[in-house]
């Protein structure tokens, strides 16, 4: 028997609220899945963006709401989208279907970074919180197997390697390196400004991905470790901790260094390490240097890009007078996607630091959430400059969660209510 009609076992609108609970539950374990999946991408389409697929679906029948806030991420997709697909009719050497089918990756990569702001909008604490521990799972994992490989420990690890680099399960360990960044933020923080189990849990977790990224010998993650680790600690340091929590910092960062230059120094001992450590340390690599160099190639691509209002489409620039690509994302982007995708792609980055900027300035709860991902963000747009990020899954979803954390700052998450900090 029913008193009111919300209760009755007929009611279609009980039924749908009932599919709805389902449906979102299922999306969170989906969204989990498809964060983990990140690590895994030797094989295109990845799991990545089969599972994003899904994920879109179940938001889409969940009622996922798009924050106002996120707008201007949805103008500049919807911008981009046209002068992407005229920038693939620009090929004159490419087969048409492969710059289509580039410049789609492109636009699907924004739509990822759009659908990733919204989510975490929604419920920032908690969703943040369980993509860092996806993300660190799949990034302690994927470093623990490119370090085992590089020191030929597993059966196979060839397979994970190239050129003697680790890359694990990516094509490239100028990409392996770069991804193990931001869960390697998520566990500098907790170790800085965590629980004492966290902050040991943390600080194992900063060294394998320590040494992880370390045997990418990608420079340009060596330096994104870098200037990130010093950006979250001084964010941190002058935002977030108190006095208490200023000491501790400041005896930690001494420790942390001494255990890092042990590791290294331990790793530098193994001569093919010292070795290959040398080669990639040097400033004047044949491929670096001269007319046809990664820093020399520049100033062609620019006048290129200057005169192609239109683009050249995707990768045309290798069929040219210089067959290596010009290595610098902000010029790239020029060629594949116009003038106007070009620009679009600039703002992009532009008002995502703004955003993040703001986001900083203003002293709410979602401010801890917010500093790994900005820290991350912004020595992602500086190694822009000199590596091709325009494809990188990882780069999207960075973007797309500052903006996400931002336009969640109105959902306040009480430290008194939780009894812990807002950490992710």
């Amino acid at each position: 028997m029913s008193v009111t009609g919300t209760v009755s076992p007929g009611n279609p609108a009980l039924g749908r609220m009932f599919l709805l609970s389902k449906t979102q539950a299922i999306l969170t374990w989906v969204f989990v899945l498809w964060i983990f999946s990140g690590a895994f991408v030797l094989i295109e389409p990845a799991p990545y963006e089969l599972l994003f697929l899904l994920a879109l679906g179940l938001g889409l029948a969940s009622g996922l709401r798009l924050h106002r806030e996120t707008l201007p991420l949805l103008y500049i997709f919807l911008l981009f989208v046209p002068f992407g697909l005229i920038g693939a009719f620009q090929v004159r050497r490419m087969e048409l279907v492969h710059a289509l089918i580039y410049n789609l990756v492109t636009i699907f990569l924004f739509l990822t970074s759009y659908f990733a702001a919204n989510y975490i909008a929604q419920s920032p604490f908690r969703r943040m919180r369980l993509l860092a521990k996806a993300y660190l799972a799949a990034a302690v994992i994927t470093a623990l197997v490119g370090t085992l490989a590089y020191l030929n420990l597993i059966p196979g690890g060839d397979l994970l390697l190239l050129y003697g680099r680790a890359k694990a399960f990516f094509k490239d360990p100028n990409v392996y390196g770069p991804f193990l960044v931001l869960p390697a933020m998520f566990a500098l923080q907790r170790t800085l400004l965590g629980t004492r189990r966290e902050a040991i849990w943390g600080g194992a977790a900063y060294m394998i991905l320590f040494v992880g990224i370390f045997v990418s010998f990608s420079r340009g993650a060596w330096g994104h470790l870098a200037a990130s680790s010093l950006m979250v600690f001084l964010l941190c340091f002058f935002l977030e901790a108190r006095t208490q929590d200023k000491v501790r910092m400041l005896l930690l960062a001494v420790g942390g260094a001494m255990a890092l230059s042990a590791a290294l120094v331990g790793l530098l001992n193994v001569e093919p390490v010292a070795e290959l450590f040398a080669q990639r340390f040097s400033v004047t690599q044949s491929y670096d240097t001269g007319e046809t160099g990664r820093f020399g190639r520049i100033g062609y691509a620019i006048d290129l890009a200057l005169t192609h209002p239109w683009g050249l489409g995707p990768l045309e620039f290798s069929w040219l007078r210089i067959a290596e690509q010009p290595h610098n994302t902000y010029i790239n982007v020029f060629h594949a996607y116009g003038w106007g995708g070009g620009l679009t792609y600039l703002v992009l980055v532009l008002w995502t630091l703004g955003r993040g900027a703001a986001g900083l300035v203003h002293r709410t709860p979602n401010r801890l959430l917010l500093i790994p991902v900005y820290a991350t963000f912004v020595p992602l747009v500086l190694l822009s400059g000199i590596i091709d990020t325009d494809h990188w899954r990882h780069w999207f979803l960075v973007a797309g969660l500052v903006w996400g954390v931002v336009a969640g700052r109105s959902i306040v998450v009480s430290e008194q209510c939780t009894g812990q900090r807002a950490l992710p």
